[in-house]
């Protein structure tokens, strides 16, 4: 039995939004104090979960329908869940996530326009009320993110672009949806500016997670 629960954070933004830069960031946060952390990706982050994520993020942007990429990614995320995060957590770990289930309500509910209630239906059945403890979602101009995302190296492969080379109009049903999110779930969902320098976003990243651990009785 561990001294304290486990601890589940998901990142949420737009593409080039910055959210993998910050994930190491409070990675090293969490680790000076004394935490076990884990990061994780969606779609991914688990064998199975990491081969569907090819499937999603390669290929031509019309590809699969709306309908067939939801399904893709709950597949990937119910493998996710059961052979990573829900292990981790029980062992007391801090997990921090690339994406999560809010992303497919952001993605296929309002950018492709199924609707959040159909992707919310998907959710409930794939892995049942199971969602982050925190969710920060990193916010800015759609036209820096996209050229963020275009600049990029590293662990993301130049081949994984499909949800990038979406029309301007996704993104900004992309953006609706993530502020959407951020406004029906305010206790969970914290809005992170993320138009500015890197130590800048990272303040407001760390005091955001300050606040929520004083508000779960942590201490920060």
């Amino acid at each position: 039995m561990t001294a304290r629960p486990g601890l589940f954070i998901s990142f949420e933004g737009g593409e080039g939004s910055g959210k993998s830069t910050q994930i190491r960031l409070l990675e090293q946060w969490f680790r000076k104090r004394g935490d076990d952390v884990v990061i994780t990706r969606e779609p991914g982050g688990s064998p199975g979960a990491e081969e569907i994520r090819t499937l999603l993020l390669t290929g031509d942007p019309g590809r699969w329908d709306a309908v067939t990429e939801a399904l893709l990614m709950f597949a990937s995320r119910r493998d996710h869940v059961e052979r990573t995060i829900r292990p981790a957590l029980a062992q007391g770990r801090v997990v921090l996530c690339d994406r999560f289930a809010d992303s497919s309500v952001a993605y296929q509910g309002y950018g492709h326009g199924l609707g959040p209630d159909y992707i919310r239906q998907l959710w409930q059945i794939a892995i049942g009320d199971f969602k982050p403890d925190l969710t920060l979602l990193f916010d800015l101009p759609i036209e820096t993110g996209l050229d963020r995302a275009r600049q990029r190296f590293g662990t993301v492969s130049a081949a994984e672009d499909r949800f990038e080379r979406m029309g301007m109009e996704f993104h900004r049903r992309l953006q609706q949806g993530f502020r959407a999110i951020a406004t029906a779930e305010p206790e969970r969902c914290k809005m992170i500016d993320a138009d500015g320098d890197i130590d800048v976003v990272t303040a407001r990243v760390t005091d955001a997670v300050t606040l929520f651990l004083k508000s779960r009785g942590i201490p920060a």
